[in-house]
């Protein structure tokens, strides 16, 4: 019989813990799929009208804060179809009295100087009586003003924008805390925002369940979910940071739903990002989504400001862009691209009118009856029996 070394010994009661052995499976859209139940329903017959934020919405559609989709005229034609355009109040709507001309020369830049030319056309300052008109041109167009900044500018501009007509105001940044540590500056408080904001002050972007607890604790109107899954963004590729987005939405529904018990308020989660198809838009209001925010599919109306590009709203970054402008092109109007007729296959088109069909083919009527249809991890969903398809 062999003796053991002392050594030996001790090695054989080490335990070693790698975190690779505790990493949690994580999904995106393509990863799962909405499995049929017992019940179906018709199409016609499914609501998809709520109150979000105290606006009412007949289709759960909000435009991305982003320069190349929502102006004023976006603004009203979504708002004439049911939705609700998120201005930029960073953006070129408050820093050029005429924009057109810079989103001409955006668009039409060569991709070698398209990131120069974004960093200096985003360093002219930012006009209060510019916000002004904007907000009057929207309302003046037939929708609700919905606007958005990030949080060192929201504490300046939050009360001017309530002051002078906004309806909903976003605080809206890379990754949002309950918490956030500085040590050169006094950052701000969500807690005493949303305590002296006249007006709704929405929340975002997060991943974590927790966080948007916290936030939703402090008094966030709605938390909007996504990091990194936009088509113009590359923060997951520039900081290695992001969640699926099935999970993430599942995981923030989640704290929704428990917040909600605890306290008696809702508060309506909006999926952000990652979106282009119709089956896209059901996963995520299966996956506990109550309002969808999408950029790029509405990028490629006709109405949008962009002439068919779409850019990040970090791109502009004359350091450390996380955004990079993407051609989208212009297939359409606004209507068609949310309302249909469709003249392609892809589900790109009509997205409303296919969500609607897949909400009835599940026995959902409304929203939170889709929240509760089953979801299975389906890998092979989008390969199994499609090879001609992939041929093509």
């Amino acid at each position: 019989m062999i003796e053991q070394s002392g050594a030996t010994q001790a090695a054989a009661r080490r335990v070693f813990h790698s975190k690779v052995d505790t990493i949690r499976p994580t999904y995106g859209f393509d990863d799962v799929s909405l499995a049929p139940g017992t019940d179906t329903v018709e199409p016609a017959d499914v609501d998809l009208t709520q109150t979000f934020c105290g606006i009412d919405l007949a289709i759960p559609i909000l435009a991305s804060a982003m320069d190349a989709v929502v102006d004023a005229r976006l603004a009203g034609e979504l708002a004439r179809l049911g939705g609700l355009a998120v201005l930029n109040l960073e953006g070129v709507q408050a820093r050029y009295e005429d924009p057109d001309e810079i989103l001409a020369r955006i668009a039409s830049a060569a991709d070698d100087e398209v990131h120069d030319l974004l960093a200096e056309a985003y360093q002219r300052p930012i006009r209060e009586d510019l916000i002004t008109a904007r907000l009057e041109a929207i309302h003046a167009a037939g929708a609700k003003a919905a606007v958005a900044a990030t949080p060192g500018a929201a504490r300046r501009f939050g009360p001017f924008c309530a002051e002078h007509g906004a309806d909903l105001f976003l605080v809206q940044s890379q990754v949002s805390s309950a918490r956030h540590l500085a040590t050169d500056y006094d950052p701000l408080s969500l807690a005493e925002f949303t305590r002296y904001m006249p007006i709704p002050v929405a929340v975002g972007n997060t991943t974590n369940a927790e966080a948007a607890f916290a936030l939703m604790e402090q008094g966030a109107a709605a938390v909007f979910v996504g990091v990194g899954p936009g088509a113009a963004c590359t923060t997951r590729e520039v900081l290695g940071i992001g969640v699926p987005q099935i999970t993430a939405i599942s995981d923030v529904a989640a704290a929704r739903d428990a917040f909600q018990a605890e306290t008696g308020r809702y508060v309506p989660l909006v999926a952000d990002g990652g979106m282009r198809r119709g089956g896209e838009l059901a996963k995520a209001v299966a996956a506990g989504a109550d309002v969808l925010m999408i950029g790029s599919p509405l990028a490629r109306a006709e109405e949008a400001p962009g002439r068919g590009m779409n850019w990040g709203m970090a791109a502009p970054s004359p350091t450390l862009p996380r955004g990079t402008r993407i051609k989208v092109g212009t297939t359409g109007s606004l209507e068609r691209i949310l309302l249909g007729p469709a003249r392609v296959t892809d589900g790109s088109e009509n997205l409303i009118g296919a969500l609607r069909q897949s909400m009835a083919a599940l026995g959902a009527r409304t929203i939170r009856e889709m929240q509760g249809v089953e979801m299975v991890y389906a890998p092979s969903v989008g390969t199994e029996g499609k090879s001609w398809q992939r041929a093509r």
